[in-house]
């Protein structure tokens, strides 16, 4: 008898462990239908590197291992003595180019007075020309007549010698006033070639300033480079330095972890991908912390699976082929209007996740 209720026992268990197993069966078969899922998904953050860009020794940090900051924040400072000397230099050097465009202003303003006076001697001088003409014209004139009467005899020699006279000497002043007048030109060329260079020292004082200023800039741009700055709004990492220590640009030195937005990849087999698409909406719980739920949007599938972006790309073209199930990252992305923002900032980047899409 006591073996029979045993038996019975057995039967009610096991009957009732069948039920169990069916009803869940049931329900994740249910649930297949409408929902994918994976547990193959981290969470992701923009890790942004601090990096300097002069050289110089550190002379003071602001900022501890895992300390919190707002963009703007000072996180280190660089020796800038170096920096204002090159600063002052650099003005220094704008001075002495703004000076030298005054003085070359200065020389164009005295060039074109001199352009101006050579113009006038040559307008004087061509005047002077046709007044010089006149003259040997009537003294021609006078000579002719002087020389029929001396032919004549109506006149005495002396007469006859004083028309000569004037006519050579009206020649004589023809010829020096066209002789001054050439050098009037002459000099009047020279002038404007001496002016034109004038106005090209100008433009090359004026393009000295524009350089003086440019380097005046970067001057005080590199100033402002020694004093280091938290560019968004998130938690430091792990420090390495200290002061003293060189640092050189380009040089990463630790970083800051962006709260300004958080996503999950998650890596779901290409088998799953035939009915998810961009939009739809996704359940997501961290190991960390199994008791919160969060919520995201699928924002894009990856063009390529992560095989592909590996170091060593696998190629089906050599040796033997055994077929692998591929996994594709899909990008969730959380925002804070469809969860807590505090529960937010517990995730950290390269946490584990497990991801639940609704398809419908």
């Amino acid at each position: 008898m006591e073996k029979k209720k045993t038996n019975k026992k057995f039967i009610l268990i096991f009957s009732v462990l069948i039920l169990l197993g069916a009803t869940y069966g049931i329900y994740k078969y249910v649930h297949s239908l409408s929902h994918e899922g994976t547990d193959d998904a981290q969470v992701e953050k923009n890790m942004n590197p601090i990096i300097p860009r002069v050289t110089g020794y550190i002379t003071k940090v602001y900022v501890k291992d895992n300390d919190f900051v707002k963009k703007g924040d000072t996180l280190f400072t660089i020796d800038d003595k170096d920096y204002v000397v090159r600063v002052e230099d650099a003005k220094a050097a704008l001075i002495a180019a703004e000076a030298n465009l005054a003085v070359s202003k200065a020389d164009v303003g005295s060039s074109q007075a001199n352009v101006s006076a050579s113009e006038a001697n040559v307008l004087s001088a061509g005047g002077n020309i046709e007044t010089a003409r006149i003259r040997l014209k009537l003294a021609s004139a006078d000579f002719e007549r002087y020389n029929n009467l001396y032919k004549n005899h109506s006149i005495t020699k002396q007469q006859f010698e004083q028309a000569e006279a004037a006519k050579l000497e009206a020649q004589s002043q023809l010829n020096i006033i066209q002789n001054q007048q050439k050098a009037s030109s002459f000099q009047k060329s020279a002038t404007v070639a001496r002016n034109n260079v004038s106005n090209k020292q100008t433009d090359v004082a004026a393009a000295n300033i524009k350089r003086a200023q440019a380097a005046l800039d970067a001057a005080e741009l590199n100033l402002s480079y020694t004093v280091v700055t938290a560019v968004v709004d998130g938690q430091i990492s792990k420090i390495s330095i200290q002061p003293g220590q060189l640092v050189q640009p380009g040089q990463s030195l630790f970083y800051i972890i962006s709260n300004q937005e958080i996503w999950v990849i998650a890596n779901f087999k290409e088998t799953q991908l035939n009915k998810m698409a961009m939009g739809q909406i996704v359940t997501i719980t961290a190991d960390a912390y199994p008791d919160a739920e969060f919520t995201g949007t699928i924002t894009s599938f990856s063009p390529a699976t992560g095989a592909r972006f590996s170091l060593l790309p696998p190629d089906n073209a050599t040796g033997n082929f055994v077929k692998t199930i591929q996994r594709l990252p899909v990008k969730i992305s959380l925002d804070t209007k469809n969860n807590d923002a505090e529960a937010l900032k517990l995730l950290r980047p390269g946490m584990n996740v497990d991801v639940d899409v609704h398809l419908k």
